[in-house]
């Protein structure tokens, strides 16, 4: 997958903070596609601190609605920008762009295990990079960030509007009877009832959708040092 990014990432958290507001300006609302073919999960782990930070990134993609896994792509990188509340992108955004860059079977929907919309710049790490890779995004967070809402009936798919500033800003959706609900925001060319529905089609009697949870196992393992092999390219005919 190709990503255009119109802007460095080593940037001080002023500029990065404008460069939010600025890009938001690119964000689709709506629903931006038609049949759901293939979704992906992403992800990434941190491991050391200060400048020896490494971030690993991992995208796992999914055939839809079966959820059968098509194919798995990681990547690892320093991680230099510093931890700031609301600028993650900047912090994380390099080394998923990474992983991204080897994913052969485009993704008709990617799923973030990060906060979208539900942002104070309305222009979270699940924005950002649908934004830049093009793409239908959904942010699937396991907490809150900003804005207050109320509980939601226990059933499966029942949700609640997540609302900052008297605007809604996401869901809060109940995936699971019985445990804590996520915090579901839209990503770009997505509208927050496709983003409830998807996201409740990923669900399979857990929490969290399976594509970020998968994706979050992944990196865990990749933090551990358990780096699977990539797979050799497609052989190339010769013509004689």
């Amino acid at each position: 997958m190709k990503a255009a990014v119109p802007h460095p990432w080593d940037v001080s958290p002023k500029e990065a903070a404008r460069l939010q507001l600025e890009l938001r300006g690119r964000l689709k609302k709506q629903k931006d596609f038609k049949e759901i073919r293939t979704v992906a999960g992403a992800d990434i782990a941190l491991a050391g601190r200060g400048k020896q930070t490494t971030g690993y990134a991992g995208v796992v993609v999914y055939s839809f609605p079966e959820l059968k896994e098509i194919e798995r792509r990681w990547a690892q990188r320093l991680v230099t920008f510093p931890y700031v509340p609301g600028l993650l992108v900047f912090r994380e955004g390099p080394v998923l762009l990474d992983a991204f860059a080897k994913v052969r079977t485009e993704p008709d929907v990617l799923l973030f295990d990060a906060h979208g919309y539900s942002h104070p710049r309305r222009f979270g790490l699940a924005c950002h990079l649908s934004v830049v890779l093009n793409r239908p995004g959904i942010g699937v967070a396991k907490s809150l960030l900003i804005g207050h809402y109320e509980e939601s009936p226990p059933r499966v798919g029942a949700w609640t509007p997540l609302v900052d500033a008297e605007e809604t800003i996401g869901a809060v959706l109940r995936t699971r009877e019985g445990v804590q609900p996520v915090f579901i925001s839209i990503g770009h060319r997505i509208d927050l009832e496709s983003a409830i529905q998807v996201a409740l089609a990923c669900s399979d009697g857990t929490r969290i959708p399976k594509p970020t949870r998968e994706a979050d196992h992944f990196v865990e393992q990749l933090k551990r040092g358990l780096t699977p092999a990539e797979p050799s390219p497609p052989a190339q005919s010769t013509l004689f």
